[in-house]
Formats: structure tokens, sequence, C-alpha cells
């Protein structure tokens, strides 16, 4: 019986931003400063890993929710 190989879902730079509705200067300053998921590259091109941004916007919701609850 074949396993069949789970691949990431990747997210080229213009679905990423869309989906966290940051400009490029945006993502890369966050980048630079550790605070967001930096990409993988493929070739020239670069991905990100839908599921670490997944994950960085659940962050950014519990730290927010922690600031209002607090």
């Amino acid at each position: 019986m074949a396993t069949e190989t789970q691949y990431p879902a990747l997210l080229a730079f213009d679905s990423l931003s869309r989906y966290v509705n940051f400009g490029r200067s945006r993502i890369y300053a966050l980048i630079n400063q550790g605070e967001f998921p930096p990409p993988v590259k493929i070739g020239k091109s670069s991905r990100w890993v839908k599921a670490e941004i997944d994950a960085w916007l659940t962050k950014q919701v519990a730290a927010r929710n922690a600031v209002s609850a607090g």
C-alpha cells in the first residue's frame, strides 16, 4: 500500500498579502524584526507556509484577548 506524502499549503506573496491585509513593506519589516514567519525559498520564489501564518494569526488574537481581559 503506497503512502501519500502530505505537503504543506503554501501562499505566494499576493495571496499572503490579501490573507493578512498587510503590504510588502509591512510584511518584510515584521520578518526582519523576527515577528512574522519568514518565507520558504523555492528557486527565486518566496512562499509562506499557510499553517505558520495561521499560527501567527492565532497568536495575535490570543495576545489581543490577553490585553483585553487583563
